[in-house]
């Protein structure tokens, strides 16, 4: 029961920090795609760069011991893939799952809409699973658990590496708002 609990609550939390970043309008969600709109990649970019930073950290003062911990197989052909229909379907609809429940939360008819239809391509997807179940481990890293020993680079020159390109995409990312206007606000619909 716990762990259901705090399953709903960080959900919840989720929820409501993308809601108060607008992420619920899915007019700032395809603005990204229209290369208008950072605001979106800025956040995911920063929750990587902090998650990776943050693991690195611990692992330096003992606290987690990354050996320990599953890192699964890269099956890059598959994560492109499916990138590119959830990025298709993201740029069409104007959610991705989440800000779809996000926008049904904050009163939008068409989160609702397409969160049917993200329900009825999963019930397709299900059907039609076992005659192309083969794709889903196209492109599989073999001999390496993680990037750095796939690269042969340490773990701080990825790190160091991906700060670097979230500075760069900050800066990128603020003159081109600027220049189309800024980002699109969440009142904005």
């Amino acid at each position: 029961m716990g762990t259901i609990l705090s399953g709903l609550m960080l959900g919840g939390a989720f929820g409501f920090v993308l809601e108060r970043a607008g992420f619920g309008n899915p007019n700032k969600l395809t603005g990204q795609f229209r290369l208008t709109d950072w605001s979106v990649f800025k956040m995911m970019f920063t929750a990587i760069v902090f998650a990776a930073v943050g693991l690195m950290l611990l692992e330096r003062f003992g606290l987690v011991d990354t050996g320990s911990l599953f890192v699964p197989p890269a099956f890059l052909g598959a994560a492109a893939l499916g990138g590119a229909f959830v990025g298709a379907g993201f740029a069409i609809g104007g959610y991705c799952p989440g800000t779809s429940v996000v926008g049904l939360m904050s009163g939008r008819l068409d989160a609702g809409i397409f969160l049917v239809g993200l329900l009825i391509g999963t019930v397709i997807f299900a059907g039609i699973y076992p005659s192309i179940e083969f794709l889903t481990t196209l492109g599989e890293l073999t001999n390496s658990d993680s990037l750095p020993e796939a690269l042969n680079i340490s773990a701080l020159s990825i790190d160091i590496a991906m700060v670097a390109a979230a500075v760069g995409v900050f800066v990128l990312g603020s003159w081109m708002e600027k220049k189309s206007r800024g980002p699109i606000s969440s009142q904005e619909t």
